[in-house]
């Protein structure tokens, strides 16, 4: 399971003129779900996004985590993070996850953020999503399990 975490001020996702989710400070998370994925992996990455610390204390030092920055989330699914990038001039996306497993694993992974208490927005799994955002640094991390 991958995830790119953004620090953003702010960011939103439409889905045909709809916005279907926003927030203002916090971590834009696009999300890819591999072949192999599980429970376990879904619970060890949202445990590494939620604890990743990118929000600068009272120094300017990125040395405080989502909850402690009091921030939300974003998840968007972006199924090209799977992608195998290694030879030609096309991708394979062979290592992705089939689509009702990627599905499932998605809205767990967004549940159990919204369970920790966490606000958490999302896009519309496999829908055509325009995603814009402000980009809070740049600070952009690609994290994975």
């Amino acid at each position: 399971m991958i995830a790119l975490i953004q620090r953003v001020s702010s960011a939103a996702v439409t889905v045909a003129g709809e916005r279907v989710g926003a927030i203002g400070p916090g971590l834009l998370v696009l999300l890819g779900v591999e072949r192999d994925d599980d429970r376990a992996k879904a619970d060890k990455l949202l445990n590494k996004v939620l604890s990743y610390r990118v929000f600068g204390d009272e120094q300017g030092r990125m040395n405080l985590n989502l909850r402690q920055a009091g921030g939300s989330l974003l998840v968007v699914s972006q199924f090209t993070l799977a992608a195998d990038t290694n030879s030609g001039l096309r991708p394979s996306f062979s290592r992705g996850a089939a689509p009702a497993d990627a599905e499932r694993w998605y809205d767990y992974f967004v549940m159990a953020a919204r369970d920790q208490g966490v606000a958490t927005e999302s896009g519309r799994f496999a829908a055509d999503m325009q995603v814009s955002l402000t980009n809070d640094g740049p600070v952009t991390f690609w994290l994975q399990v």
